[in-house]
């Protein structure tokens, strides 16, 4: 259960790699935009300002999201990223930070590239931090006693779950696209008594959260404060710099 609030705490930040991301999208008159992940909403209003005549799909698997975005004027719908299939219209597929939710979404967009039309645009941002110590920490704490017990058969994600940029440039390059991929290692400054926890409770800790009572996650959250200090120990002036790296993806369908 995806909470839109805690997500927007630090809407700025992760703002960047969204704005990022669309700079290197030339389309200038698409006919349909695809928002798939399209969470609150906050970043779909700028592809409606960008692209203000073109139809415009939002898509999120979460309901609290979704919901978000209808409260903000956006016709979005709940949906699963991996069945999604484009209309013959669509010159823009944008997927911002959701793609690492959906196993084997290499395939699946190597599939949106053989159905979009030449000069269609594909652009996807994912995490690329798995292995960074925030991560590392939840990892090695769901796996000690009680919580290997109570988080059963949960398995926090590794840097599997995404390929690495040669992949990606590789595969979608053999597809008949032009690309463009990059990494990107944001250095983000936080405030806040915990501001990493805080950060990652909106986003990778959300499948932790949903299997635990709100008991068990004040004591999770009591037992992983002292492993994110140690990792990202905080400036004396209450400020805490937390690198987070990304990985972009930008191709056009049929144009090598």
């Amino acid at each position: 259960m995806w909470n839109p609030q805690t997500y927007l705490e630090f809407a700025d930040h992760r703002g960047r790699p969204f704005f990022d991301l669309l700079a290197r999208v030339g389309a200038e008159s698409p006919r349909r935009v695809a928002d798939l992940g399209c969470g609150p909403g906050n970043l779909t209003e700028h592809l409606i300002r960008r692209w203000p005549r073109a139809a415009l799909e939002a898509v999120d698997s979460s309901p609290e999201m979704v919901a978000a975005a209808r409260e903000r004027g956006i016709d979005a719908h709940i949906g699963d990223i991996s069945a999604w299939t484009p209309q013959p219209d669509t010159d823009v597929v944008l997927s911002n930070a959701a793609l690492q939710w959906v196993p084997g979404h290499a395939e699946l967009m190597l599939r949106w590239a053989a159905l979009l039309e030449p000069g269609a645009w594909i652009a996807v941002q994912v995490p690329g931090n798995f292995e960074a110590p925030s991560h590392v920490a939840v990892r090695e704490l769901a796996n000690r006693p009680p919580w290997s017990e109570i988080l059963g058969d949960f398995i926090f994600r590794t840097a599997a779950v995404v390929h690495t940029p040669s992949r990606y440039a590789e595969l979608l390059t053999d597809a008949g696209c032009s690309v463009d991929v990059w990494e990107t290692t944001y250095i983000h400054e936080l405030t806040g008594e915990h501001a990493v926890l805080d950060w990652i409770t909106g986003t990778a800790l959300t499948p932790v959260r949903d299997r635990l009572n709100d008991e068990q996650w004040r004591r999770f959250r009591a037992e992983i404060i002292p492993m994110l200090d140690d990792a990202y120990p905080p400036r004396p002036d209450g400020r805490t710099y937390f690198p987070f790296r990304r990985i972009f993806v930008v191709a056009q369908v049929g144009r090598p």
